[in-house]
């Protein structure tokens, strides 16, 4: 299915404005599509269905597997690269701290005592004085300095900081994201190949009858070595293709052990039994379309992304104006400790000012930089919103068609299962050769086969739907 045209002029107006708003310092959060058209499918041939309505976040759970569920929990709380998201967290959460102490004033106290001689020799001699006595220096005070931010520099430091804390949340959600559908995938791919396991198994079963067939009919006569020949080679074939999935099932089992940060072969107990696929809801909560910006927290994070670099500017401009700072000490000096009192106070205020008359061209450098910056940030945001809309509309499209591939699939497994029937029954009267009986059972193994990866194929592509949705994160979190 396509997203509908008036969808799409709603994505590009909302990209042409972004674009607009993407030029001087002051960052404006741009309005999001409208909802203008239709995340639902219809189809007599499909048999689950797209609704709009609320996405919940534990979309797994719509597989009414509880190993499943349970999967997706141990996976969330013990993923290494969900915890290494979260330290990133950490590490901006710690960042805005040190940007918002440049808004406060810094206040210092030390002490110090120091036993002195100067040189005679020095530039003492000059006046003469050439016998220098030792003599002891002791010093306590406060020095306290505050930065007066009248152009904003420390603010839009500060601003971009707490952007950028944002951007690290937003990615760990993608994370998220990201690890709950790959967790379901490898789950679902799992079950599929353990399926394929029963479907080789099963075939194996009839090249196995067909070949004891072959044998009784050659012992009576009425067959030929060639049938038996055909017989062993199609049931060696059938056979072949087992320790192959066995291998695949083993290298999936092994992968879900990974995401949950678990040792190889630590999943055999809770996977090695087979279970059936599951199968999907009849209704599938998609959301609203004009959600889905404040949804995916990867476009979430580009937008933060955008925010902090623009904070950026607006810090660089602010280096082109006088800094103006307060600074003031007070303290006590004296050659003995214990004459350390109010007579010997010493205290210094005032302000100071550093204006900046010559740099070489550097401001000028750093703000073209932040410019620069600033505006790949704003492709980078345009960029993930349309790969968005593109990966949701794929995503909707092959939600149905592989569906109704799989239905069709079925059928055809029906029907060759009908052939083989038929084809066995006359072979064993005689009536057909056994060239016939081969022919049929290698289509309904590829029939079969082709099945079993048509409902694995359905079931991933609702997990390709949900990723694509930004599904398996709320805001709250």
């Amino acid at each position: 299915m396509s997203l509908s045209f008036p969808l799409r002029a709603g994505v590009l107006a909302c990209l042409f404005a972004l674009s607009a708003c993407t030029l001087g310092p002051d960052f404006h959060r741009p309005e999001s599509a409208p909802a203008v058209a239709s995340f639902a499918t219809a189809g007599a041939a499909v048999s689950s269905h797209t609704v709009e309505q609320a996405l919940d976040a534990s979309w797994w759970k719509l597989f009414q597997d509880p190993l499943l569920v349970e999967l997706e929990r141990e996976a969330i709380d013990a993923n290494l690269d969900l915890q290494a998201a979260a330290a990133r967290v950490a590490q901006s959460r710690a960042a805005l701290q040190v940007s918002g102490a440049a808004l406060l004033p810094s206040v210092d106290a030390g002490a110090s005592y120091a036993r002195q001689r100067a040189s005679g020799k020095g530039t003492n001699a000059l006046s003469g004085a050439t016998d220098q006595h030792a003599f002891n220096l002791s010093q306590a005070g406060v020095d306290a300095s505050w930065e007066l931010d009248l152009w904003g520099r420390a603010r839009r430091l500060q601003e971009s900081s707490a952007a950028q804390l944002e951007a690290a949340g937003f990615d760990a959600a993608a994370m998220r994201v990201s690890l709950t559908a790959e967790v379901a995938r490898v789950y679902l791919e799992l079950r599929g190949v353990q399926n394929d396991l029963r479907v080789a198994r099963s075939n194996s079963e009839i090249a196995a009858k067909s070949l004891h067939v072959a044998e009784r009919r050659r012992s009576q006569g009425v067959a030929t070595a060639f049938d038996t020949s055909v017989a062993r080679a199609q049931l060696a074939s059938f056979e072949a293709a087992i320790p192959e999935l066995e291998a695949r099932a083993d290298a999936l089992s092994n992968a879900l052990a990974l995401l949950l940060a678990k040792p190889p072969r630590a999943l055999d107990a809770q996977l090695g039994e087979a279970a059936e696929l599951p199968g999907l809801p009849a209704r599938v909560p998609v959301g609203l379309p004009s959600e889905l910006a404040h949804r995916r927290p990867d476009i979430l994070g580009a937008e933060s992304r955008l925010h902090a670099a623009t904070a950026q500017i607006g810090a660089a401009q602010a280096d082109f104006y006088p800094r103006i700072s307060l600074t003031g000490s007070l303290g006590a000096q004296a050659l003995s400790f214990s004459d350390l009192g109010w007579g010997a106070r010493q205290f210094a205020i005032g302000p100071s000012l550093h204006l900046p008359v010559f740099e070489g061209g550097r401001l000028k450098g750093e703000l073209a930089l932040t410019e620069a910056r600033q505006q790949e940030a704003a492709i980078a945001y345009r960029q993930t919103v349309l790969k968005a809309w593109h990966e949701v509309d794929n995503a909707l499209s092959s939600y149905r068609r592989v569906q109704q591939r799989a239905a069709q699939l079925d059928v055809a497994v029906l029907e060759n299962r009908r052939a083989l029937t038929h084809a066995e029954r006359r072979y064993a009267q005689g009536a057909a050769d056994y060239l016939t009986v081969l022919v049929t059972q290698q289509r309904l193994l590829d029939s079969e086969n082709a099945a079993s990866r048509g409902r694995t194929d359905t079931a991933l592509a609702m997990v390709a739907l949900y990723k694509a949705l930004g599904g398996g994160w709320e805001a709250a979190q």
